[in-house]
C-alpha cells in the first residue's frame, strides 16, 4: 500500500514538474516560492493590522503569528523532516526522467515542506482571526498558500505529498494559534 502511495506521488511530481514545464509558469512559480517577492503581501497584511487594531490587539497578533510560524517552522524542519529523512526529488538519483532542478536543490530533506507548512499556518491564521471581516477575500489567503506549495513541487525540490501534509500540518498549526489569538484580542468584526 505504502508502495503505491509512493508511485503516485513521484508521478504527480513528474506530471507537475515535466508535464507542466513551460515559461510562462517558470515566470510565476520560480519567483513565487521566494520570501522576498511577497514583502508587499507582508507589508500590506502588516498595515491594515497597525490601522484596523488597538495597539493591544496588533501586539498580541504580531506575537501569535510568530509563534505559531515558529511553531510550525519547527515542527516541520526539525521533527518531521528528521524522523522522515526523505530526499529531496532533485537529489534523488533514481528518478527516470530525472527531476527538472529551476532552482537551487539545497540541503535537508524533503517531507514535510517547510515552505507549505509556514504558508499555509499564515493563511490559516489570518482565516481564522479576520476571516469575518475578510468575507471572500479571505480566499486569496488559500489560494496564496496553494500557489507557494505548487511552485515547491514545480522547482524539483518537493513531492506533491511534502506539500500536501506540510500544508495540513501549516493548517492545524495555523488555526489553533488562530482561535487562542482571536479568543485573546477579541475583534469586533
Amino acid at each position: 500500500m505504502m508502495e503505491t502511495i509512493l508511485q503516485w506521488d513521484v508521478a504527480g511530481f513528474q506530471a507537475i514538474n515535466h508535464g507542466w514545464s513551460s515559461a510562462v509558469l517558470d515566470f510565476f512559480l520560480i519567483p513565487a516560492r521566494n520570501k522576498y517577492v511577497w514583502v508587499p503581501l507582508y507589508i500590506l497584511a502588516l498595515s491594515w493590522l497597525i490601522f484596523n487594531l488597538s495597539l493591544r490587539q496588533w501586539l498580541l497578533t504580531f506575537v501569535f503569528i510568530a509563534l505559531a510560524i515558529f511553531a510550525s517552522d519547527t515542527i516541520s524542519s526539525e521533527l518531521i523532516k528528521k524522523q522522515v529523512k526523505r530526499v529531496r526529488p532533485c537529489s534523488e538519483l533514481t528518478l527516470d526522467p530525472p527531476a527538472i532542478q529551476r532552482v537551487h536543490c539545497g540541503g535537508g530533506y524533503s517531507f514535510t515542506s517547510s515552505h507549505a507548512t509556514n504558508h499555509f499556518c499564515l493563511a490559516a491564521f489570518m482565516v481564522m482571526v479576520f476571516g469575518g471581516y475578510m468575507k471572500r477575500w479571505k480566499h486569496l489567503w488559500w489560494l496564496w498558500a496553494a500557489v507557494v506549495a505548487l511552485a515547491q513541487v514545480y522547482v524539483g525540490v518537493h513531492y506533491p505529498l511534502d506539500v500536501i501534509f506540510g500544508g495540513l500540518v501549516g493548517i492545524i498549526i495555523g488555526w489553533s494559534t488562530g482561535v487562542l489569538c482571536r479568543h485573546m484580542i477579541r475583534p469586533a468584526f
